[in-house]
């Protein structure tokens, strides 16, 4: 089986200067990485979607549905407990607004549309809606 690759001419002279200049990156906040990470499937009256959104309370995730233009957005609030005499060395989690927005092949019924948030994994439940049947014109 063949193998694809992709050549970067900059790996054998500059190894890791231009590394991060040419590669895009979904890393907000300084260095702190947050992405959606979601796994869509398909029966045959709805979709289920389940979104991985670690470290967001479930008051802070909004869920817009637009036809079938779904988009998930969240907030990582940071707590911040300053206690006297102490300093923070390094802190390496994330806090910000994260968001994503994708298409289905059919049209969301909003109405039915369910939403559930378990151990940080986001449940989405979008029944489609039901197609109109096409309409027969008589020719006069």
């Amino acid at each position: 089986m063949t193998r694809l690759s992709v050549y970067d001419p900059f790996s054998e002279v500059f190894p890791e200067l231009f590394r991060s200049v040419l590669q895009p990156s979904v890393r907000t906040n300084g260095d702190k990485p947050m992405e959606i990470r979601v796994d869509v499937k398909e029966a045959a009256k709805a979709y289920t979607v389940e979104a991985e959104i670690p470290g967001v309370a479930k008051d802070d995730i909004h869920v817009q549905i637009d036809g079938n233009r779904v988009a998930i957005s969240a907030e990582v609030k940071r707590n911040e407990e300053k206690k006297e005499g102490e300093r923070v060395l390094r802190s390496e989690r994330y806090y910000g607004a994260v968001s994503r927005v994708f298409s289905l092949a059919s049209e969301i019924d909003e109405a039915q549309a369910n939403a559930r948030f378990d151990n940080g994994v986001l449940t989405l439940t979008l029944p489609k809606k039901e197609a109109t049947g096409g309409r027969k014109l008589t020719v006069s």
